[in-house]
């Protein structure tokens, strides 16, 4: 099991001002890709640039928010029934094909990598121009759900982060675009090599627990949120 709370440290990210009123916390979904080709499983795994307000010079998984263009991109396949389910029971509803349509995307935007089955181009709005016009349609039947954490209401920008977990084998290539967007770097590590890296608290009880889930599939998903004095509780979906 992961801790049952995590370990007392400053938030990460900007603060509120006092007087403030928390923000709500938008939606967003990160994706982890394991590799399984090599001796050791790998993780893709993207450094943030220094100018960022967010978590400057992290490493971190591919992900964002939530677009609007992501409730209605087309897809190749729909979400495995158990991953939509656990969306709807924690009440995301419809907004889980959303979020597993935008961990996709940006996995695509930020590392140049299509989770993806081949298919005719065909038009697409938004940020899914690229994506779709490139004759690839997102495969959400390949997504896991693993963990999910929202940002303490003291940090000015706030997320609900739902981390999902692909394999490496359902990417149309492993050879990516070069734009890798706002990561500075990509990289294919395993997951003590991970640990090493420059890892925020919630990145690095997410990778601890990716690990495990490799043996144990059928781990109970932790659920990391700000309940009590000053510590992030870890809960389980």
């Amino acid at each position: 099991m992961t801790d049952a709370v995590l370990a007392r440290r400053a938030p990460e990210g900007p603060i509120r001002k006092p007087g403030v009123r928390a923000v709500r916390p938008r939606d967003a979904a990160t994706l982890l890709i394991v590799r399984r080709d090599g001796p050791k499983p790998q993780v893709l795994m993207g450094k943030r640039h220094g100018g960022h307000s967010f978590m400057p010079n992290a490493w971190v998984f591919p992900g964002g928010r939530v677009d609007r263009a992501d409730f209605r991109a087309p897809h190749a396949t729909d979400l495995d029934p158990d991953t939509a389910a656990l969306f709807t029971a924690h009440g995301k509803g419809p907004r889980g094909r959303a979020l597993g349509l935008a961990a996709i995307r940006e996995t695509f935007e930020e590392a140049g990598l299509l989770l993806a089955r081949p298919s005719e181009p065909r038009p697409a709005a938004g940020p899914w121009r690229e994506f779709v016009g490139q004759g690839a349609l997102p495969d959400l039947a390949a997504l896991q759900i693993i963990a999910r954490a929202i940002t303490p209401p003291m940090v000015a920008k706030r997320f609900d982060t739902w981390f999902l977990m692909a394999d490496a084998e359902r990417l149309i290539s492993l050879d990516r675009q070069p734009d890798c967007g706002e990561l500075e770097e990509i990289a294919w590590v395993d997951f003590e090599e991970a640990l090493g890296l420059n890892l925020p608290t919630i990145t690095r009880m997410v990778v601890k627990e990716a690990a495990l889930r490799l043996d144990e599939p059928n781990r109970p998903r932790p659920f990391a949120r700000f309940r009590r004095g000053e510590n992030f509780t870890t809960e389980y979906l």
